[in-house]
């Protein structure tokens, strides 16, 4: 593991213009649990039932059930090591951008600036009628059956990406273009089997970039496309990869 932390920080240091990809994994040791998997949201909810857009439109208060206790984990959840590792890295201009499929904004409140939140964001709320937005906080959960617009009274919802949504526009083409451009790609915590999220390191490592992947187990990237694979924590392994970079991990 040490001599990968080297190379992976050989990497940073020598090509400069990194870009981190990011998953659930990354925010598992933040206290929010993955999607899939054993203790998945997906195990306790139907998919279909509480995250497709139609079924937020027929019964948005059976789906805003399941919204608070998914926005009570993650209003409660604080930045895990490798979230501050990836904000120092930005900060020392090393890394250009994070583009999460995750929406609990750990990211920000680690200090990373540039974030495309490709799934959207847990932290908005946005009205599909009007496209009113305000913030989701504790008081926005206690509101029954649910929070709504205050221009047309609609129900508001987590701007997210439900199932039958589409990616926004401006999440995809600045993800295309972060990873067209990237020399360094890391792939942090996510599975590579959710599309067309997966197809982002795809198209870094076709414009020839470095593919790095930090995952507690392989994934369809490890067999295709990754230069070099951690297999592990990646709270453990990036402020290993800072030490070999000089940077201390607050």
């Amino acid at each position: 593991m040490e001599t990968r932390c080297r190379e992976v920080a050989r990497l940073i240091r020598e090509h400069g213009n990194g870009v981190a990809f990011t998953g659930a994994g990354i925010s598992v040791e933040s206290g929010i649990p993955a999607f899939r998997g054993g203790q998945g949201l997906w195990e306790k909810y139907d998919p279909m039932e509480y995250a497709e857009i139609r079924a937020f439109l027929r019964s948005p208060d059976k789906v805003w059930f399941m919204l608070r206790e998914m926005g009570d984990v993650i209003l409660r959840a604080e930045p895990s090591p490798a979230h501050k590792a990836l904000g120092i890295l930005e900060k020392v201009g090393l890394l250009n951008a994070v583009i999460t499929q995750n929406v609990d904004g750990l990211h920000q409140i680690a200090g990373n600036v540039n974030v495309i939140e490709y799934h959207g964001s847990h932290r908005r709320l946005v009205c599909l009628n009007c496209s009113y937005t305000s913030a989701f906080t504790e008081e926005s959960m206690g509101v029954l059956p649910y929070p709504v617009c205050p221009r047309c009274r609609e129900a508001l919802k987590p701007d997210v990406v439900f199932f039958g949504e589409q990616i926004p526009p401006s999440a995809s083409s600045r993800a295309v273009l972060e990873a067209a451009a990237c020399k360094v790609m890391i792939i942090i915590g996510t599975s590579g089997v959710v599309y067309p999220a997966a197809d982002v390191p795809i198209l870094a490592s076709k414009r020839g970039a470095a593919i790095v992947e930090i995952n507690v187990s392989p994934t369809p990237f490890t067999s295709s496309i990754t230069n070099v694979f951690l297999e592990g924590s990646a709270s453990t392994i990036l402020p290993r990869i800072l030490d070999e970079l000089g940077l201390a991990c607050g």
